[in-house]
């Protein structure tokens, strides 16, 4: 059946060319814009999901920005640090020569001074786009990503970079809770007398038959039988005892009888000295005689938090020492024993160890003419922590017990250094890691995209051809179609 109100033919040809036409249109669209989804109605899942994708890669690209920032801020850090621990190794070198008498300590001391004017000017000037990592005692936090869960929440991640207070300022003393019960003082006072160990003999008037020995401080005195008469009374035989033990010439060592008692007395500061008897005679027969100092023994198991300050008093002077983040008692120890020497108190000697218990403690010596008479050791919370390289402003070698007193405190401070710069450089290794990182989970990103997202071009060109003819034919087909109503008039001829 034949109509000239109806063509078939032409509706199908039509609806077919619309078809090609459609699908034409995508195709060049895909190879204009190089993206198979462009937009939300091509596929509304891989768009949404390619879009969250790109804002973490800008996102990332922002986090490679900082960690840059970041990178250089430590670099800097690292290189002050390193500068100023060669140049507190110099001040060693200065401090050694000074151990000699026979040197001019002046010049020398204007040497360190020049050296430690050098150490402020590179603290001071390690700084990157106004961040000094060698001042001040807060970590400072490098964002070093993007932390995206299953349930789509994002959480930023930072890398934290402790400071490294370089700087001798001396910080302020806190008003806080008492850390008293942290920090013990010896019964005083810190006396400048030697430590005396009485040995007691038997009670015997005659020692000439008697065979023992006497070691004093590593020294051994043989007494064979014979050594002293019949007729000499004991007293008699300890004074030859005690003038045998003088005449050793033992540094800080003497020996003196004390009724019936032989007593040694040791003035050797920080030492113990060893004190052996054998044989018959003796009834006390082994002893230790202690060391001359007093002790500030430290907690060993309290915890010691950023402003957490000691202070020690000595006679009239008072020695201050406030704690920075991450510190120890025996950087508590280390410091409070630069405070005393700074303060040339005469006489006065530091030293600190550890006890067999694990607790750090400050051991003072006192070798001048008369004892001191206060001698306490408090603490408390809230302070503003000393500087890293405390003590440096006033080191001070004019003097034998300044030159002594400084070896021990610049090695303190040439440890704190290298830590910082040990410190630093482990962060600047981590931050590189992690710029790194990010740059490749960034290229990876880029190409989960693209593998979503992007046109293939080859797929494209192909079926670009290949529409191209369906859309050619379909032209004729709907040409055709539209003819055959025309048939219809030789009907009616």
């Amino acid at each position: 059946m034949s109509s000239i109100l109806t063509n078939n033919g032409a509706m199908v040809a039509l609806q077919t060319l619309k078809s090609i036409n459609s699908d034409l249109l995508k195709t060049q669209s895909e190879i204009s814009t190089g993206k198979s989804v462009a937009s939300a109605k091509d596929n509304s899942a891989l768009w949404a999901i390619s879009k969250v994708m790109e804002s973490d890669v800008k996102g990332f690209n922002a986090i490679s920005e900082s960690l840059s920032l970041g990178e250089s801020t430590v670099a800097v850090a690292r290189q002050g640090a390193e500068t100023v621990t060669d140049l507190l190794t110099q001040i060693k070198g200065k401090v050694v020569s000074a151990q000699e008498e026979n040197v001019d300590r002046d010049k020398i001391q204007t040497d360190i001074d020049a050296l430690t004017s050098q150490i402020k000017s590179v603290v001071g000037a390690a700084q990157f786009n106004g961040l000094n990592m060698l001042k001040g005692t807060d970590s400072v936090d490098i964002l070093s990503s993007l932390d995206r869960l299953s349930d789509g929440s994002v959480s930023a991640s930072n890398i934290s970079i402790a400071r490294a207070d370089l700087s001798d300022s001396s910080g302020t003393y806190g008003t806080g809770t008492s850390l008293s019960a942290n920090a013990t003082a010896s019964a005083g006072p810190v006396a400048n007398t030697g430590t005396t160990e009485a040995i007691t003999f038997s009670d015997s008037a005659d020692m000439s038959g008697d065979d023992f020995q006497i070691t004093v401080g590593g020294s051994t005195l043989n007494f064979a039988s014979g050594t002293f008469l019949a007729t000499d009374t004991e007293e008699l035989a300890i004074d030859q005892i005690a003038g045998a033990i003088n005449a050793l010439g033992l540094e800080g060592i003497s020996a003196a009888r004390n009724g019936s008692d032989l007593e040694v007395t040791s003035t050797r500061a920080f030492e113990t000295v060893d004190l052996a008897f054998s044989g018959s005679p003796v009834v006390d027969g082994t002893a230790t005689i202690a060391e001359r100092a007093e002790n500030v023994t430290f907690s060993a198991v309290s915890k010691v938090n950023a402003g957490d300050g000691y202070r020690i008093t000595l006679g009239s002077n008072v020695a201050t020492y406030v704690a920075g983040e991450g510190e120890t008692f025996e950087d508590v120890a280390n410091g409070l024993k630069a405070a005393i020497d700074s303060a040339g108190i005469e006489g006065v000697s530091t030293r600190v160890a550890t006890n067999s218990n694990g607790e750090q403690v400050l051991k003072i010596d006192n070798d001048s003419a008369s004892a001191i008479s206060t001698f306490t050791a408090v603490g408390a919370q809230d302070g503003t922590a000393s500087g890293g390289l405390f003590g440096l402003g006033s080191i001070d070698v004019t003097s034998n017990q300044g030159a002594e007193a400084a070896l021990g405190n610049v090695e303190v401070l040439i440890q704190n250094s290298i830590d910082a710069a040990a410190e630093f450089g482990s962060a600047q290794g981590r931050i590189e890691t992690q710029s790194d990182f990010i740059s490749k989970l960034t290229d990876s990103l880029k190409s989960g995209i693209g593998t979503l997202v992007d046109a293939d071009m080859e797929e494209a060109s192909a079926r670009l051809q290949a529409l191209q003819v369906q859309q050619q034919l379909g032209v004729q087909a709907l040409s055709i179609a539209n003819q055959a109503p025309q048939s219809i008039l030789s009907l009616f001829r």
